[in-house]
Formats: C-alpha cells, structure tokens, sequence
C-alpha cells in the first residue's frame, strides 16, 4: 500500500493505480524515490514502467544481504526514465532459505548481466532467466562471497 506521504509522487500514484498491492511500502530521500514491491509483481510492475511510464532503461540491479534478519535478502533495481529524466529504485525482500525472484530480462534485456552477477555473489536465483550461471567467479567455486555469512578466507 502506498503510503499517504508519496501520493504527490506522479510515478508512485500512477503505479498505485496500475496495482495497489504491488507496492508494500516506499519513502522519498535524498532527492530519490524508492518503493518497496512485493517480489510476485516485479515483472508486471517494471513491464508497466517500461511501457506506460517510460522507463526505458535499468541502470543496475544489485543485492543487500540483512543476515541474519529474515525476510533475508533485498534486491535492488535502478531505474532510469531518460525521457523524463526521472529516476527510480525499486525493493524486493525476499527469504533467506529459498532466495528467488523472477527475473526482468523480458521486459530489459540488460538486467541479464545484472542478474547473473547477483547470482554469482549472493546466490539469489532468478526464475526464467534466460542463462543464469556464474559471471565472476569460476563455475567450481564453492559459495557465494558476498553473503555475510560467507567465511572471510572462503572454504577450506
């Protein structure tokens, strides 16, 4: 549900109007607005962005590991409306024991790379990715080191 301070915001009332229960919270700070989505609607969420509010373009998707909160795992998606010049970071927390969310290639097909390196570092899947495996590290490696839990030596 969009919080009564964003309602002034045009892309978070309009995205309000697209799906109310896509958005679980949001705030306004430092100058960026940032909502929080349920992790089942990203993909109707960022193809709605794309297509209806011109959000052409996904400057970087990354991770942030609250080990050892649960729900664990927040993933982060810039984004980036160059005909508007309005920029957007959109949340999703999803669990530490079954990291997954479905991935946003179809609607960006730059979110490949972005994802697969999450992928490699925290280990979170993204479902109907079109070629996710490791991007970094060597495809033997053991883990996934930006995990707070990963040793700071690695396995031994």
């Amino acid at each position: 549900m969009l919080p009564d301070h964003l309602k002034a915001y045009p892309t978070a009332a309009a995205l309000a109007f697209f799906d109310p229960t896509s958005i679980v919270t949001g705030d306004f700070l430092h100058g960026e607005l940032t909502l929080e989505i349920a992790p089942g609607k990203i993909v109707d969420v960022c193809r709605h962005l794309k297509s209806d509010l011109q959000f052409e373009r996904v400057s970087s998707i990354t991770a942030v590991d609250r080990h050892p909160a649960e729900l664990r795992f927040e993933v982060v998606y810039h984004l980036h409306s160059i005909a508007r010049n309005d920029r957007l970071r959109l949340k999703c927390r999803i669990s530490g024991s079954v990291p997954e969310i479905d991935s946003v290639t179809p609607v960006w097909q730059a979110a490949n790379w972005f994802e697969r390196e999450v992928f490699d570092l925290f280990g979170i899947r993204f479902g109907n990715h079109p070629d996710l495996r490791r991007i970094l590290l060597p495809d033997d490696w053991v883990g996934h080191p930006l995990r707070k839990d990963y040793p700071v030596a690695g396995y031994k």
